[in-house]
């Protein structure tokens, strides 16, 4: 849990300016630094440490408003400055966008790689754990809201070096020339992906006696098995029948009795899409969308 401090009271709640004038009401004027206190609200022991200071310059005015350095509490040390935070989320978005993004305990040692060849002065605990700690991380995703945790889709070698800004460009270029050479429609336009589904859904939570170890739900089977689906969505937004691939050695017609109308399906030992599979379910895109251009309808 991310630690959050709340401030509790009103103490080192004085502008720079406020100290400054009294400052100078007790140095120039010759005031009495209690009088001046009492005046002014501010604290005595502080005014009179912000006095020493003041005095202790060579120059008053604007230097002896310089010696005052800042006012008030100046908050947790940070370890980098603005700008190498800027770099490091850079260097965290460019490793996401390269499909090789960073967890949280990687983040963690990078920053304490990065701080260590940069000679800063690094707290004990980083030292001992070769790694930024966990306050620090917590920090930096704070102050930087460009950048969040994120759960990644797992994705092949194949897809990734494939899905980039050329091929996306020739494909988008190739289907403007293939659309005005013969002037497809969006209910010409198919797109064709398969999913897995489970033969038995998880439960639901239910409400249950406090202090039981362990509650069930009936269901079909304890463990389910994946039947893939294979869809076609035209781009007009209108489906066809779906085929479902069963992971068996044989299909049987009563595999799909209470399926939707028009569906098919077929039979692997994996129950995934191969070969075969695909071209069955082509025979029966070409027979439904046939049907449906002779009926000048879609399903």
């Amino acid at each position: 849990m991310p630690r959050i401090n709340k401030r509790k009271t009103e103490r080192a709640s004085y502008s720079s300016t406020d100290i400054l004038a009294a400052v100078k009401q007790v140095v120039d004027e010759g005031s009495k630094i209690r009088k001046v206190a009492r005046d002014t609200g501010i604290d005595r022991m502080t005014l009179t440490r912000y006095v020493k200071k003041y005095s202790g310059g060579s120059v008053h005015g604007e230097a002896g408003s310089e010696q005052l350095g800042p006012v008030g509490y100046w908050g947790n040390r940070r370890i980098f400055t603005e700008d190498e935070e800027a770099l490091l989320a850079e260097y965290l978005k460019e490793s996401c966008r390269m499909y090789f993004g960073l967890t949280s305990e990687e983040v963690r040692k990078l920053a304490y790689e990065f701080a260590f060849k940069n000679n800063k002065d690094l707290p004990l605990n980083w030292m001992e754990k070769n790694r930024a700690g966990i306050d620090w991380f917590q920090g930096f995703m704070k102050r930087n809201k460009e950048i969040s945790l994120r759960q990644p889709e797992s994705t092949s070698i194949a897809r990734a070096s494939s899905f980039n800004e050329v091929n996306v460009s020739r494909f988008f270029d190739l289907l403007e020339e293939v659309k005005s050479r013969y002037s497809f429609q969006a209910k010409d336009i198919f797109n064709i992906d398969e999913t897995g589904c489970m033969t038995v859904q998880q439960c639901g939570k239910v409400v249950a006696p406090t202090g039981v170890k362990q509650v069930g739900a009936l269901s079909s089977a304890e463990r389910g098995q994946t039947v893939t689906l294979c869809c076609a969505v035209n781009a007009a937004g209108q489906s066809l029948p779906p085929m479902f691939i069963f992971p068996r050695v044989h299909f049987k017609d009563n595999f799909i009795r209470d399926g939707p109308p028009g569906c098919i399906g077929t039979a692997h030992p994996s129950g995934w899409m191969t070969g075969d599979g695909f071209l069955h379910f082509i025979k029966h895109f070409v027979n439904q969308v046939s049907y449906n251009v002779h009926k000048n309808k879609l399903i």
